[in-house]
């Protein structure tokens, strides 16, 4: 029954890549501008010149016609060329994906432990003071802009204490400060959400019953009520994941890293579709993939789910 479940939940992944796919090719598409102009000096191209080029790059042609062509490449796994410089999409895609899955994990990482610890704390030390700071920290977290949370972690942690540098992406040092100021908006959605989920599951009969048989208030807590909480605070991780994703083009571009995040945010300002198209078109499917796999991780973590699948 899992698996049926499990086929279930990629045909409809598949469906959501396909529509990600049509959007970001009907965005660019209406977009006002040549993107032509951004491959020649429009100053010295002639008429003839252009028009060439819309031949050569198949932009004379339909709608209908320019997608078709996009999606029979896409579905042979050619993501096209960059308009700019004929670089293979890619390659170049991949080249650069190591610097932004290094950047999610560290701070889906520090999400993670933050945001669990200091829920659990909150919920079991209820209206106590690690529970103010707990709550503290998750409304700072989520009201908190990535680029400013950014720039103030280099002007404490570089500019004024020289602890860390402030631009790179080689190297694990360079890895901390981007990774917090990603983490800290993770951190304070999952406390909150593992805060609201504890206080909810130790109200149950259950928990109740598991007291009365004179088991500790440690394993109750963190054996049993612990792990009911989990199951909410899971689809915020895997939505949360996409949300990184998405955030690295804000923060790749703050601490000048070399990350596909950064990629897209220049081919946007170039108009080099092929990029922006190929890059969108591959972190769709990475989040899709996480979904997935949080999906499955619910069976692991409650038995109830696999019984009822």
């Amino acid at each position: 029954m899992m698996g049926g479940t499990i086929i279930t939940r990629l045909v409809s992944s598949l469906l959501v890549v396909f529509g990600s796919l049509v959007l970001v090719f009907c965005i660019l598409y209406v977009l006002p501008g040549d993107p032509v102009l951004s491959m020649i000096d429009p100053a010295s191209a002639t008429p003839e010149m252009i028009e060439n080029l819309h031949k050569r790059l198949g932009l004379d042609q339909p709608f209908y016609v320019q997608f078709g062509h996009y999606l029979a490449e896409m579905i042979r796994g050619d993501f096209g060329k960059s308009m700019l410089n004929s670089e293979p999409v890619l390659p170049k895609i991949l080249k650069h994906f190591p610097a932004t899955l290094s950047l999610t994990l560290a701070s889906t990482f520090f999400s993670l432990v933050v945001g669990v610890v200091l829920g659990v704390l909150s919920a079991v030390h209820r209206n106590r003071w690690i529970d103010i700071v707990a709550r503290l920290v998750g409304l700072f977290g989520i009201s908190m802009p990535t680029f400013w949370s950014g720039i103030l972690l280099i002007l404490i942690f570089s500019v004024y204490l020289g602890w860390f540098p402030a631009m790179g992406s080689d190297g694990i040092e360079t890895l901390v400060l981007p990774s917090l100021a990603l983490g800290i908006v993770g951190a304070g959605f999952i406390v909150r959400m593992v805060r609201g989920s504890m206080l909810e599951v130790m109200g149950e009969p259950f928990i109740v019953t598991l007291r009365s048989k004179g088991l500790s208030e440690k394993i109750v807590m963190y054996r049993h009520a612990l792990r009911n909480a989990l199951i909410p605070a899971v689809t915020v991780i895997g939505i949360h994941i996409g949300d990184l994703m998405a955030g690295t083009v804000v923060i790749e571009t703050v601490f000048s890293r070399q990350g596909i995040g950064r990629i897209i945010a220049d081919a946007i300002m170039a108009r080099d579709m092929p990029v922006v198209q190929g890059v969108i078109f591959f972190t769709a499917i990475i989040y899709v993939l996480v979904n997935v796999l949080v999906d499955i991780s619910y069976s692991l973590i409650d038995p109830r789910v696999r019984r009822t699948g």
